[in-house]
Parts: C-alpha cells; sequence; structure tokens
C-alpha cells in the first residue's frame, strides 16, 4: 500500500493537470477464487462466497 500512498502524494502536487495514476493488479488478489477471474467485474456473489472472501481477507462479516 506504500507505493500507492506515494503516488497519490505526488499526484496532489501535480496542481491544476490532470493526473493518472497506473496500477499493476492482481483480479481478485487475496480470495483464492476470485484470483484472475474476469467474471467477477459482472458477477454477483452468493452469501458463502461473500463469507469466504471475507475470512480469506481477515474481515469482519
Amino acid at each position: 500500500m506504500a507505493p500507492t500512498k506515494k503516488a497519490i502524494a505526488e499526484a496532489h502536487q501535480v496542481g491544476d493537470k490532470p493526473t493518472a495514476i497506473i496500477a499493476k493488479t492482481i483480479k481478485g488478489n487475496g480470495v483464492s477464487f476470485m484470483i484472475g477471474e474476469n467474471s467477477w467485474h459482472k458477477r454477483v456473489y452468493t452469501d458463502e462466497e461473500y463469507h469466504q472472501a471475507m475470512k480469506e481477507l481477515g474481515g469482519n462479516v
């Protein structure tokens, strides 16, 4: 997360010009059944999938 925070801070310094931050990411990273699966951009998850994802991400359900 540190590189992202640094990029945002640097973008704020640009001033009134449009700024873009390009990040190379892994879709679904952190959730075993979502990693690299493009279908999650348009899919609705089930309650079971939600709970499993939150468990894998260490979130409170």
